[in-house]
């Protein structure tokens, strides 16, 4: 439970959970003209609240229909150092015409940067994109004393495979389980399965052996043998073991024809009569328990596959965190539903503190994107809006948070030539991911191809990603500058419509 609280931070700044590189003075050839104007803006910078995005754009660099993300040149000081641990290195400089990559990410796995070897003393205060920055940044992370520290503390909710890691301890009223012995047997490790089976059958024969050598002996069988004269109830037991036999033939319908029950005597059929009806019940049972033991659509969910990472980038101009799921076996799933939980601890306004808490992931419920034609590898996407649990989170936010993300994948399984052994099975695959398996500014690479009139996928690259071009900022800090530049655009034009508005001439 505590392993889902949030991260407290490593030191007095409230920015980051690593130590912070200091201010280092800039170049005099960097700071030309616009030194003191650069100097007040960092100090106003360190003073207020840390936003997330950079500062509204000016009108000298606005593009309509593209939010700019340029930050201005006073708080280039305070996001280089601010967001970023004292080893990674500063961004590299880039010439003041050079043109960034628009909001949207491009569809081209390994963007080249370009960069040229002379800057002008302007141009060299433009950083390079903040998202790469972060993510080179992060790299160097992983690898520290710290990082693997925490990744070694880190308790999940449910595995990769599936697994819940919940134990479930002081249950008081566990009669209850003995009433859904059937569910209760098959829930069993294979190796407590399989000794109650056995167990089944071997006490039972004992049971009756026991019986039968008792009725021999008080009906003095057992010391008659070899008198041709005697009348005896049960043939040919002489002794346990003969009679534990003549269990296990009757049972099991074996009937070698030595030992056998006579009808002497009314108790020996009526035991016979009862054995064979325990032995029916017995094998009805047992034996439905080992054909569903084996037969679970629990073994059919490991040939669903989720992707190991999660991505977060943009689709549609929109802020969208992404995984991959594909069906290894030709054999589909019927109806196959996916819905994703997430995980995380909270406080309420009252003090309450809700360990674990699970909200609902928007998957596409409303429009119906959650029912999946399972028939090749897809993508599911997460659109991250004001309803979204990552609503405020951006990339630096997201190394501070602590949670998990439960996906859970539903299909019934499709009937194969043994319409009695599949059909109608639900089958239920699940996976997680932690804030550690989620890359920022990334997609997933297509798998499939178009070879001899069909499509061919190729699983191995089922996990490969390339990094696209991502704003840094979240998704509502995006959504506000958007807003904001459509209000400046909207102004300009109203201010240029009314100066160009001719001048009504005075009627007569």
């Amino acid at each position: 439970m505590l392993a889902y609280l949030p991260r407290p931070p490593a030191d007095t700044s409230r920015y980051g959970t690593f130590p912070q590189k200091p201010d280092l003075p800039a170049a005099p050839g960097a700071l030309g003209e616009d030194g003191g104007q650069q100097a007040a803006a960092t100090t106003a910078k360190r003073s207020a609240p840390m936003p997330n995005y950079p500062s509204a754009p000016r009108h000298s660099g606005f593009v309509p229909g593209e939010p700019s993300l340029l930050p201005s040149r006073g708080s280039l000081t305070t996001q280089q150092h601010r967001g970023h641990p004292s080893w990674c290195p500063p961004p590299a400089p880039q010439e003041a015409g050079a043109r960034f990559y628009p909001l949207h990410a491009l569809s081209v796995a390994n963007i080249p940067n370009s960069s040229h070897g002379k800057t002008s003393a302007r141009s060299s205060t433009i950083p390079a994109p903040e998202g790469l920055q972060s993510r080179r940044c992060k790299l160097l992370e992983e690898d520290s004393p710290m990082a693997q520290a925490s990744k070694r503390q880190r308790q999940r909710y449910v595995t990769k495979v599936g697994k819940c890691q919940v134990n479930l301890g002081n249950i008081q009223d566990k009669k209850r389980f003995l009433s859904d012995i059937f569910t209760t047997i098959v829930d069993l490790k294979y190796r407590w399965f399989l000794f109650v089976f056995m167990m089944c059958y071997v006490i039972t024969w004992v049971v009756f052996g026991f019986i039968y050598f008792f009725d021999a002996w008080v009906r003095g069988d057992v010391g008659h043998q070899g008198d041709p004269e005697w009348r005896a109830c049960i043939e040919n037991v002489d002794g346990f073991v003969s009679a534990l036999l003549l269990s296990v033939e009757s049972q099991r319908t074996i009937g070698y024809g030595t030992r056998m029950v006579t009808a002497n005597c009314a108790e020996g059929v009526i035991l016979l009569i009862a054995q064979s009806i325990v032995g029916s019940m017995i094998d009805a049972m047992m034996v439905g328990c080992m054909f569903v033991k084996i037969s679970r659509p629990k073994k059919r969910a490991q040939t669903l596959i989720f992707s190991k990472n999660c991505v977060i980038s943009r689709r549609d101009e929109k802020l969208c965190l992404m995984f991959r799921v594909g069906d290894l076996r030709e054999s589909h799933m019927v109806d196959a539903k996916i819905r994703a939980k997430l995980i995380k601890s909270r406080q309420t306004a009252e003090g309450e503190f809700i360990p674990l808490e699970q909200s609902e992931l928007n998957l596409g419920y409303d429009t119906g994107e959650d029912r999946l034609f399972l028939v090749e590898p897809q993508i599911i996407c997460h659109v991250i809006n004001r309803h979204s649990p990552f609503w405020d989170m951006s990339a630096e936010s997201l190394r501070r948070e602590q949670f998990e993300i439960i996906i859970i994948l539903e299909g019934i399984v499709e009937a194969t030539g043994n319409r009695c052994l599949a059909a109608g099975m639900t089958c239920q695959a699940r996976t997680s991911y932690t804030e550690d398996e989620i890359l920022w500014g990334y997609r997933f690479e297509p798998c499939m191809s178009l070879e001899k009139g069909a499509f061919q996928v190729d699983y191995s690259r089922f996990e490969m990603t390339f990094e696209v071009q991502t704003p840094a900022a979240s998704a509502k800090e995006l959504h506000e500058l958007k807003e904001l530049e459509q209000q400046e655009h909207s102004t300009l034009s109203l201010y240029w419509d009314h100066l160009l508005q001719p001048c009504a001439l005075p009627g007569p």
